[in-house]
């Protein structure tokens, strides 16, 4: 592996020399790392939630997760279009670029993190009302994203400085940064509900607290005299053309981000309509799924930046060497982890609430998806080709047909025909199968090695 490198220090990956394969697991073992230890947020306070305060405030807890990623994904969809440019010149090496696209990601992430958190904590109310949250829930539920939202400053500008550290080839930093960040946060946890008694609202505090910590690490990292590309906070600020390309390659991300986002806010408030016990078993089986995602998610993040960096350095060949091996990594690593959710799930799910009702319901959701992860796998690893090779149009395009609008008319159907929890649940494999078929065809028949050099010769 080659390292780009000031003052002798190793601070970049470029994943366009050495073995793809290596530079892909070195790179991927990290991002799946600290992945766990970002699950471990939410899931630390579902757990300790559960365990102190009871089935209502675990509701309360559970039923965030859809709507933070509906309000958030926007902002995570742009710092991808952001990494997608620095990892391109990256691998180009036109480091004077590399650097305006950093300042101007900050500049981006702050004033998204502003308005974020102004909006999440005025609009809270209504959103929760709309989603059908138990009345019973309601307050508790209020209490929670309210605190949760006055920290999203701290989650987006977190999300900018790993985006900028993993499209420079370092996924170790960001790993390290949220270990401590993790940890802290199930300390405050523990200390704020189960030792003072707090209510609900502190573990989203204490969430705050412990993302604003990893965010003062990151920059305090970014900002050092010897990080070959160092932050200056007075170079921080919008350069048009580069801000452009972020949004060529972000906006599509965001908004396929955002749309899945509400449908599945809108199939969550399906959900709801059949009380407490189902939005608790809902809710905690979607913390379990997360981790069961992690693979994908970190192969993810690996092929996107190993795409655009050799994309940008015009290694065709070695491009898709690495994509088909990351595809092939992700899809088999969610399917073993799928099979083994399949076969546990009661226990698991038991963990978090072993009421029988939660229990039930919570492994009838698992038993309907878990065997087809490795669907989920493939349509995400395409995915992340794509947006590597600047083509984030083609997975906006195929999430929103069949994940947003396709899920949501076969939901509706079957709860207008039916009426019963479990056609909920089969809604997720049908469409991953879908979409699957569809990045199937386009990966085999499309020529995605060549998008950056079309968008080229058309601004020429």
């Amino acid at each position: 592996m080659h390292f780009v490198s000031h003052h002798g220090t190793r601070q970049a990956l470029d994943m366009t020399k050495g073995n793809p394969y290596g530079n892909i697991l070195r790179f991927a073992l990290p991002v799946f790392l600290s992945q766990v230890f970002q699950q471990l947020y939410n899931t630390a306070d579902t757990f300790i939630v559960g365990k102190f305060l009871g089935t209502d405030a675990l509701a309360a807890v559970s039923s965030s997760g859809n709507l933070i990623f509906l309000l958030v994904s926007f902002f995570e969809g742009m710092a991808i279009g952001a990494g997608i440019v620095i990892s391109r010149y990256f691998g180009a090496g036109q480091k004077e670029r590399v650097s305006h696209a950093i300042h101007t990601d900050l500049a981006l992430g702050i004033v998204s993190g502003l308005f974020l958190t102004v909006f999440g904590v005025l609009m809270t109310p209504k959103f929760l009302v709309w989603m059908n949250t138990d009345a019973e829930v309601l307050p508790q539920a209020i209490e929670y994203f309210r605190y949760y939202f006055f920290g999203a400053l701290f989650l987006v500008l977190y999300n900018v400085c790993r985006g900028i550290m993993n499209a420079l080839g370092d996924s170790r930093r960001p790993l390290y940064y949220l270990i401590f960040s993790s940890l802290l946060n199930v300390v405050l946890d523990i200390l704020f509900v189960g030792g003072f008694g707090f209510g609900v609202w502190s573990a989203a505090l204490a969430t705050v607290i412990s993302q604003a910590a990893s965010v003062v690490l990151c920059l305090s990292y970014l900002c050092k005299k010897s990080f070959a590309y160092r932050v200056e906070f007075r170079k921080i600020g919008f350069r048009r053309e580069i801000l452009g390309e972020i949004i060529r390659y972000g906006l599509p991300s965001g908004v396929q981000n955002s749309v899945i986002g509400l449908a599945n806010v809108v199939l969550q408030s399906q959900v709801n309509s059949f009380g407490k016990m189902a939005m608790a078993a809902f809710g905690t089986q979607a913390k379990i799924e997360g981790f069961a995602f992690l693979p994908i998610t970190g192969f993810n993040m690996a092929l996107t930046t190993f795409i655009g960096q050799n994309l940008g350095a015009k290694e065709y060949d070695r491009a898709k060497k690495g994509a088909r091996f990351g595809i092939a990594a992700a899809v088999i690593l969610a399917e073993l982890i799928g099979v083994v959710y399949y076969i546990f799930a009661p226990k698991i799910i038991g963990i978090f609430d072993n009421t029988p009702e939660v229990v039930a319901l919570g492994t009838q959701h698992a038993r309907s998806t878990a065997l087809f992860y490795f669907l989920l796998a493939f349509s995400h690893s395409v995915a992340a080709v794509c947006r590597g090779a600047g083509k984030a149009f083609v997975p906006m395009t195929v999430m929103l047909s069949v994940w947003c609008v396709l899920r949501l008319c076969y939901v509706m159907a079957v709860m207008h025909f039916v009426g019963e929890i479990g056609y909920i649940y089969l809604a997720y494999p049908i469409t991953w199968t879908i979409s699957s078929v569809i990045y199937l065809l386009y990966y085999h028949f499309s020529d995605w090695v060549h998008g950056f050099e079309k968008k080229e010769r058309k601004t020429a």
